[in-house]
């Protein structure tokens, strides 16, 4: 007889139906190899309860979680901008709507507000660059060249994923989040009208979309 981990599908259900996170729970999982001559043993299996923030923008709020045991030096980078109200009254500066959702840069006047530095890459995490991730934009030739910039991959991309560090392209961008509420929020900007912006981009959205703040989640 195999030994098992038990976790309650039941339980995870409930706690997520009342919007809470759990940091401790059981599933049946067996353990290849293991065998019992008794009954199963039952053990408690950590889940991580990942810090999240609420992003809260003129369209509504949306909710990130943050991969902080994969991407440590992403989200204590990221945090630091939050934390000193870097990002308040900020733009989402380039919208693609069959690609991403880019912000962290420009204030609502699109002046350029100046980043503390540059941190190393993380791309190479094992997390992909798939729908609703956010992920550390950086310069296009720089693997280590990430700052307060950020974007929601509105579509997977692929093509942002770490292959090799032979290059800054095949590097790929760091992931360290993910939307967890208000995706919706960030599917009504792919729509939005942009045009060329001198010292901004090609793809700035003409009526400014602002980010009010970025502030830590309250526990529930």
């Amino acid at each position: 007889m195999k030994h098992y981990l038990r976790i309650t599908a039941s339980l995870l259900l409930l706690l997520s139906a009342c919007g809470k996170q759990p940091t401790q729970v059981s599933q049946e999982v067996a353990i290849p190899g293991a065998e019992a001559a008794g009954e199963h043993d039952i053990q408690e299996v950590a889940i991580v309860d990942y810090p999240r923030v609420v992003l809260s923008t003129d369209a509504g709020n949306v909710v990130i979680e943050l991969y902080e045991d994969k991407s440590p030096l992403t989200v204590r980078n990221f945090m630091s901008y939050v934390e000193s109200g870097h990002y308040d009254n900020t733009v989402f500066h380039r919208v693609i709507g069959n690609l991403l959702v880019q912000g962290g840069a420009y204030n609502a006047d699109y002046r350029l507000k100046p980043d503390r530095g540059f941190i190393r890459s993380e791309s190479n995490n094992g997390l992909r660059n798939l729908r609703g991730t956010v992920t550390a934009a950086r310069r296009a030739n720089e693997p280590d060249s990430a700052g307060s910039q950020f974007f929601i991959n509105v579509v997977d991309n692929p093509q942002f994923d770490f292959v090799s560090a032979a290059d800054a392209r095949s590097h790929g961008y760091t992931v360290f989040g993910r939307v967890v509420e208000g995706m919706d929020v960030i599917d009504g900007l792919r729509g939005v009208k942009v045009a060329l912006r001198a010292g901004v981009g090609d793809a700035t959205p003409v009526k400014p979309i602002i980010i009010r703040q970025i502030r830590v989640a309250e526990v529930p």
